[in-house]
């Protein structure tokens, strides 16, 4: 058998049209539209391009983008006091930190010191633990994303064994709770985990997050199961997953590419999560 594609550019750009249209509308009744800030400390080449793709995406959503580039010896003081800003900026409704921060600066103060309610990566402790209540604010883009793409191809969750390859505070951890607050039994699994294809061979979704390319093998996937592949690995200048996609495919029911895959759903789900902070605001305001 080979694997149905799960076409994450065609999913993440039907529900990037979603938002266009929903934007235009409350433009129309209400003369305001979303905001997004992107504060990009320093200069990291991958950093920079990863928020180009996110203000692009904005502009084609008709969501208003503010980038904010501080210098990378910017003290961290100095750093806090732009946060604070952005925080009491009527025209922001997502406030993103675009991470990995420089060495000196301490990553878990800065993020604690966006506003909750304009978190829109879900990464403050305040956020983290409504996740982990069942009563989210706003999901980490790329878990949520791959919720969005289970349920637009018609994936069961209820009662199905899903395995996580993966613990990391961003991925791993949230799709995990998200997988089981839909009834799904879910085994977390790491790079530690003894004979990790006894473990991924138990899954009807199986998905990898772990940063090792390849590593998971066809004949580590269950049969039907369905596969995500959240690794973006970069060998001899070719994207790769977390997932052998050649061996996994000829197994697995469906599965994600990379790249084209999860990728693009992460950015859709941050203009998402924008789109959510913005009608939250204007409700409570």
């Amino acid at each position: 058998m080979s694997a149905r594609i799960i076409d994450g550019k065609k999913i993440a750009a039907a529900v990037r049209e979603e938002i266009r249209l929903r934007v235009l509308q409350l433009k129309e009744t209400t003369g305001k539209v979303p905001g997004l800030a992107t504060v990009l400390v320093g200069d990291d080449s991958g950093s920079a391009s990863y928020v180009r793709s996110k203000i692009k995406a904005c502009q084609e959503a008709g969501i208003f983008s503010r980038q904010l580039t501080p210098p990378g010896n910017i003290s961290q003081d100095d750093l806090l006091g732009i946060i604070r800003e952005l925080n009491g900026d009527p025209a922001i409704h997502g406030v993103l930190v675009q991470l990995p921060l420089p060495a000196d600066l301490d990553e878990r103060t800065v993020l604690e010191a966006v506003d909750p309610a304009k978190d829109v990566d879900g990464f403050t402790f305040g956020n983290i633990g409504r996740l982990v209540e069942n009563q989210p604010r706003f999901v980490p883009c790329t878990p949520a994303g791959i919720m969005e793409l289970l349920d637009r191809e018609g994936v069961e969750v209820k009662g199905k064994h899903a395995v996580v390859v993966g613990r990391s505070e961003i991925v791993g951890k949230p799709v995990a709770f998200l997988l089981l607050h839909r009834h799904a039994t879910v085994t977390i699994c790491h790079s530690r985990t003894a004979d990790l294809g006894s473990e991924t061979r138990r899954a009807d979704i199986l998905v990898a997050a772990v940063g090792r390319p390849r590593l998971i093998t066809g004949a580590m996937v269950k049969p039907g199961a369905v596969v995500i592949d959240v690794g973006i690995n970069r060998i001899e200048g070719k994207l790769v997953g977390d997932v052998d996609f050649e061996s996994a495919s000829q197994v697995a029911s469906a599965i994600t590419p990379v790249p084209g895959g999860v990728g693009p759903m992460t950015v859709a789900m941050l203009l998402k999560n924008t789109l959510c902070a913005f009608e939250r605001s204007a409700t409570s305001g």
